[in-house]
């Protein structure tokens, strides 16, 4: 992420009249600033690649006491009852509710903030640099924040699902994380039995095929870059989980020419078998979401053959499918009344002449929901 101000005369002599030593007309300009950086920070946050974007925006005013009416996103016949996962405060641990579906859903918002300042003489001499990372940062911080609460609730909804202690977590008989052929790797085979699962678990409220929605399944696939590397060794690998035609165990099987070439050529891997593929550093083996996940203790089949076992951070690595054809991940989010930004940005007072800073503050209130588990699946490798 990087945020650049442009080098024009008007913002030019914006930048230096914050340092003026008339603290009226300092005041204003660090006033006209926020209001002009503001919208522009909330749209960088809101289009950043990264797990909290996965949500679906919808915006209310910050005086609402905002609500979501359940029944217009679910067939009021599917079921009694929703399980929807919330957290209550920002870095809390996501709560599971069971709502009826015919009600009003009253949701929790909270605040992440931020602060950052600067020296004023970086705004005397117009270092329009110095002002441009003073607000990248600020960004990023924030971008940390709802990063760090969207995995707890993601992560949390997944592992929640399990229906007590050493039970798989399912959804009609279903296991929502498969097992793996291979340890570490990611085969063909896996790509498809998860989606064979998915659609086993989105059946219609009569069990059958839903009308309209017979493409439910797995969209999204966010992995770590060793489960990417796995991807990309297919194009000399091996792809067969099965022994060749003849018997053979010790021959593997080759993809074809042309999914080779494909999968050399497009080394970045956006999209594999239909699925798109999301990477993050923060997937893996003992990095920061694979932890998260095993914090909940979850019991997961391992392996392809169904064998159940509590998930661990270091034998063991998640990878997080998504149905995001399906509306069950919302993030609320509140908007000023004045500007009409989602993202608030003023000018911080706290500092006196002597200090010689200048401060932002930034901050973006926000309720984050997932109404339905049954568009998260994983895949244990």
């Amino acid at each position: 992420m990087k945020i650049t101000l442009k080098r024009t005369e008007e913002q030019v002599e914006l930048i230096k009249a914050m340092a003026s030593k008339n603290r009226d007309v300092a005041y204003e300009a660090q006033v006209a600033l926020a209001e002009f950086i503001g919208p522009v920070l909330a749209e960088v946050v809101n289009q950043a690649p990264t797990l909290s974007n996965l949500f679906t925006n919808f915006s209310f005013n910050e005086d609402d006491n905002a609500s979501i009416p359940l029944d217009l996103y679910y067939d009021i016949t599917d079921e009694d009852y929703l399980m929807v996962w919330s957290q209550q405060v920002a870095g809390g641990l996501p709560t599971n509710t069971a709502t009826p579906v015919q009600s009003e859903m009253k949701f929790t918002t909270y605040r992440l903030d931020s602060a950052v300042d600067f020296d004023k003489r970086y705004a005397s001499r117009s270092r329009l640099d110095v002002v441009s990372k003073t607000f990248t940062r600020l960004a990023q911080e924030i971008l940390l924040k709802q990063d760090r609460n969207t995995a707890s609730l993601i992560f949390g909804a997944l592992a929640g699902a399990s229906q007590g202690t050493g039970k798989v977590a399912s959804t009609k008989g279903k296991a929502h994380v498969i097992g793996a052929n291979s340890s570490g790797q990611l085969l063909l085979d896996d790509f498809n039995r998860l989606m064979t699962r998915a659609k086993r678990i989105n059946t219609s409220w009569a069990g059958g095929t839903p009308v309209g929605e017979g493409n439910r399944g797995v969209t999204d696939l966010i992995v770590s870059p060793e489960v990417v590397q796995s991807l990309r060794a297919m194009a000399y690998n091996p792809i067969n989980t099965k022994t060749s035609p003849a018997g053979d165990t010790t021959s593997g099987i080759t993809a074809t020419d042309d999914m080779r070439n494909a999968i050399y050529n497009n080394a970045g891997i956006p999209e594999f078998y239909g699925v798109n593929i999301m990477e993050l550093q923060e997937m893996g083996k003992g990095q920061r979401y694979n932890k998260i996940f095993a914090g909940f203790s979850p019991a997961v089949e391992t392996d392809a053959t169904g064998a159940v076992a509590a998930f661990s951070d270091s034998s063991h690595e998640i990878a997080l499918g998504l149905d995001r054809s399906r509306d069950t991940m919302l993030r609320a989010v509140a908007t000023d009344a004045e500007t009409g930004s989602e993202f608030s940005l003023v000018a911080d007072d706290q500092y006196s002449v002597r200090q010689n800073k200048i401060g932002y503050y930034g901050s973006v209130e926000e309720g984050r929901m997932i109404l339905d588990n049954r568009a998260l699946f994983g895949i244990c490798l």
